[in-house]
């Protein structure tokens, strides 16, 4: 029952701040614009002069790249920069505005307003990233040891059929994703317990969120399992959209980008959804440990 009041209340949080869900999208869309309207420029530059354009017509053709010669040389090397400068501005961007999302959705949070949503981002973007920063750390050391580690041994292994291969994916796969889930539970918690404090402390909030999530995770991990599989089939379902739509023309360009798009816009939703989820269940809980303290002291006391 609470986890169904949580993402209720969640949902009803979500559509409150969608304002905030707004400044997501178009932070992420300037965010991969620095990588694509680079590769664009490349691209333009070696496909405008050539006829090879016609080739692009039924969708890519690999033997294309070959023919940019040089152009495709120059677009090889400025990639990895135009990355990493993606990650970093991601995670810098992702810190900012998670604080004020967060602070959007709690309980005791007025009507959207655009300068407290800014000031939340600028007051918990220090503990934000911090937290960020330390949980993902702990999830890439996880990657390498529960999932690349053992296939990287079985597929080494003289013996390793494929067969056993494919067991040990799977079951890799399964492990990591069972840890990631309960390490992004740690840093929601965490940067929902900082958001409804005004003392950044991002290593009180770390504690309170590894204490909240093993604490309550009877609860706590069913429902976060509801919001990834909510997320995974609707990522999945626009991956496949995407995927199979061929536009044969500029209308049919600005379309497919009109409509990827609002499904972004849809995904960065549902992460939001995910907030203000953990976040109502948060209070919950609080609440219910308040009373539990306000029955135990005066047994206690007597």
């Amino acid at each position: 029952m609470k986890i169904f009041k949580s993402l209720a209340s969640g949902f009803c949080r979500t559509l409150k701040a969608w304002k905030g869900i707004l400044l997501i999208w178009f932070g992420s869309l300037l965010m991969v614009s620095l990588v694509a309207l680079p590769l664009k420029g490349f691209l333009k530059s070696g496909l405008d002069s050539s006829m090879i354009t016609e080739r692009l017509h039924d969708g890519l053709d690999i033997e294309v790249l070959g023919d940019l010669g040089s152009v495709f040389k120059g677009m090889m090397a400025s990639l990895p920069a135009g990355l990493l400068l993606l990650l970093l501005f991601g995670i810098l961007l992702n810190a900012f505005l998670s604080g004020g999302i967060f602070d959007s959705l709690k309980g005791s949070a007025s009507k959207f307003s655009g300068n407290e949503f800014f000031s939340a981002c600028a007051r918990n973007f220090w503990p934000f990233l911090v937290i960020s920063l330390i949980i993902g750390a702990i999830i890439l050391v996880l990657f390498f040891l529960v999932l690349i580690l053992p296939i990287s041994i079985v597929t080494q292994s003289d013996s390793g059929s494929g067969t056993s291969v494919f067991l040990i994916v799977k079951i890799s796969a399964a492990i990591f994703l069972f840890l990631a889930i309960i390490f992004i539970l740690v840093a929601d918690y965490a940067r929902a317990w900082q958001a409804a404090n005004d003392r950044s402390d991002c290593f009180r909030a770390i504690g309170f969120g590894f204490t909240r999530t093993f604490g309550k995770l009877l609860s706590s991990f069913p429902m976060m399992l509801i919001l990834v599989a909510i997320t995974m089939l609707f990522t999945s379902l626009v991956l496949s959209l995407i995927g199979r739509w061929t536009p044969d023309s500029g209308g049919g360009v600005f379309l497919l980008f009109i409509i990827s798009q609002l499904l972004f816009f849809v995904k960065s939703g549902l992460k939001v959804w995910r907030y203000g989820s953990v976040t109502a269940l948060k209070e919950i809980n609080d609440v219910r440990e308040q009373k539990l303290e306000i029955v135990v002291n005066p047994i206690i006391e007597v």
